[in-house]
């Protein structure tokens, strides 16, 4: 009796998700930054999709996966969506999904700039919780509970109108409906930190730990000799088990992570050859042909445009 009423409360969350979302559609955005500085809101609805390739944000994103057939490929591991997935994605994290074809592809996301939360954020209540604790919990993907999770859709249904409305008080209800929402999603993050969720995660236990000891040790030497030697695998397997799980070569994996982390320093107003030096390059020039390879302008003039 238990199992079937959970079940047809699920069914009921799915379809008013469906039939609330389905009010508005968005043409898909490729670009990968943000034009407005708090916060940006997308609802998404295709029969055909762009392919979108392994990317990272400067602010974190979050997903809400409503209909199709999607994989989601976050720093190694492989996410099967349900309907009514949540993915919390942080701003050095790479990603990419791989769509199947299907009917429709739904979905909901999110851009919060991480400052928006700082903000709004107190002693008693850090709202980038959800976002900074996933190094401990080890997963990007939230499952809520069904009751919390009709909840969180009503109040995504309520910010979304409110973004597509221009009717009075409308810019306070935007604000209010977001702050809501970001605490039910950490609140459900607590809730749901020890709920199993294996079965539909894909990843190799090795590979992680190499991912995380790379992230950990970005201004030391990373070498494929010296990863195969401390993790105990030959550098063929290495190199064939690291592009399969991330998308990467190992190189250029690090070489990635590296200039993400030279951004964020620069945000933090360090001068370029702490930049360079923070993040692992040997070499001063070749670090600033890499910066303005990846990014299109120099670090020093990055970081001048930042302050300025």
């Amino acid at each position: 009796m238990v199992s079937w009423s959970v079940g047809k409360l699920v069914k009921k969350i799915l379809n008013t998700m469906k039939a609330v979302m389905s009010l508005f559609k968005q043409d898909f955005t490729t670009r990968q930054y943000m034009v407005t500085p708090d916060y940006e809101f997308f609802h998404y609805k295709d029969k055909t999709t762009t392919e979108v390739e392994y990317h990272n944000h400067d602010f974190y994103e979050i997903y809400f996966f409503i209909s199709g057939k999607v994989t989601y490929v976050i720093e190694g591991k492989s996410y099967k969506l349900e309907p009514g997935d949540i993915l919390l994605i942080t701003n050095n994290q790479l990603h990419k999904p791989i769509i199947a074809p299907t009917d429709f592809y739904q979905r909901i996301v999110l851009w919060v700039n991480p400052a928006f939360l700082e903000k709004h954020s107190d002693a008693k209540t850090n709202l980038s919780m959800c976002f900074e604790a996933w190094a401990d919990k080890k997963y990007n993907l939230l499952r809520p509970y069904p009751e919390v999770r009709t909840h969180m859709m009503h109040i995504v249904s309520k910010f979304e109108s409110a973004c597509n409305s221009i009717s009075f008080g409308n810019n306070i209800l935007k604000e209010i409906y977001l702050l809501e929402l970001l605490i039910y999603l950490n609140k459900s993050f607590i809730e749901t930190f020890e709920k199993n969720i294996e079965i539909d995660i894909t990843h190799n236990e090795k590979i992680d730990n190499i991912i995380e000891y790379i992230n950990q040790n970005l201004d030391k030497e990373l070498t494929l000799d010296l990863l195969s030697s401390i993790f105990y695998l030959s550098k063929y397997h290495l190199l064939r088990e690291f592009k399969k799980y991330t998308g990467y070569t190992i190189h250029k994996y690090i070489q990635q992570k590296r200039l993400m982390l030279a951004k964020s320093l620069l945000k933090k107003g360090l001068q370029v050859t702490q930049v360079c030096e923070k993040c692992g390059y040997q070499d001063y020039a070749n670090f600033i042909r890499s910066f303005k390879k990846s990014f299109g302008i120099p670090p020093k003039k990055y970081g001048k445009n930042l302050i300025e």
